[in-house]
């Protein structure tokens, strides 16, 4: 089974109205949310050949319950066989479709420090439809440096690089100071969806879509996790301290 379905299994699908419907259908964020995690764990089954999966399994890899999974794949227009469940290979269309990987995504990656380095090394984002085209950066130092082969080029090549390769998904991994500047010049050349790596927050105007990933905020979430079971001593409640209640 390949990470990312390229052509739709021999399924039937409903066809006129009723699949028009179903594709402009809002989907609720928290679903969107959660279908790559369906997308993971249905990755995970396929690899052992399994040719269908319940909505109880699926809810048990995916960390929600049953009802849930049920819910969100009835957006898709997946609703199973009673006494059966879903079809693996189906489902992985479905959901690969509904997420755009069934496509092509060119990104450029601005910001070519030790993170840049290391997203453009990474091999799973062209197993997953993201094709990166471009490595940018300010310092002219690094330009011509071929990094997961390709050259770095200069930053002020953004709009050329973003005409030329119809860039859609911009990756910034600079330092927090220069972030909100590279988003800029992001949207001023036409990209209009937008990961952000930097520690910082930045804001992009209406019709671009912008994710943040701050790893630094994630390791404090598991550092309050791995302080409370380890069972280290935390600051006192105020109220208790000032002898109230």
């Amino acid at each position: 089974m390949p990470d990312r379905p390229t052509s739709e299994p021999s399924v039937p699908e409903a066809s006129g109205d009723g699949a028009l419907s179903r594709r402009s259908r809002r989907i609720p964020e928290a679903t969107v949310a959660r279908l790559p995690v369906y997308l993971r764990s249905l990755l995970e089954v396929a690899e052992t050949n399994t040719v269908t999966i319940s909505s109880e399994r699926l809810a048990e890899m995916a960390g929600v319950n049953a009802a849930k999974v049920r819910k969100d794949l009835s957006y898709l227009g997946s609703y199973g066989t009673r006494g059966v469940g879903y079809d693996v290979e189906y489902l992985l269309f479905q959901i690969s479709r509904e997420l755009g990987l069934t496509q092509d995504w060119p990104v450029v990656i601005v910001g070519i420090g030790n993170l840049g380095h290391a997203l453009a090394n990474y091999k799973g984002f062209s197993a997953r439809g993201f094709r990166v085209v471009a490595l940018v950066d300010a310092d002219r130092g690094k330009v011509g440096e071929q990094v997961g082969g390709i050259a770095v080029r200069h930053l002020d090549d953004l709009p050329a690089i973003a005409a030329a390769e119809g860039v859609a998904i911009g990756i910034v991994a600079t330092p927090a100071s220069a972030a909100q500047d590279v988003a800029d010049r992001l949207v001023a050349a036409g990209v209009t969806s937008i990961l952000n790596f930097a520690p910082s927050v930045i804001s992009v105007p209406k019709g671009v879509s912008l994710r943040k990933v701050d790893l630094s905020i994630e390791l404090q979430i598991l550092s309050f996790y791995q302080q409370r079971r380890a069972g280290l001593p935390t600051l006192p409640d105020p109220a208790e301290a000032a002898g109230v209640g």
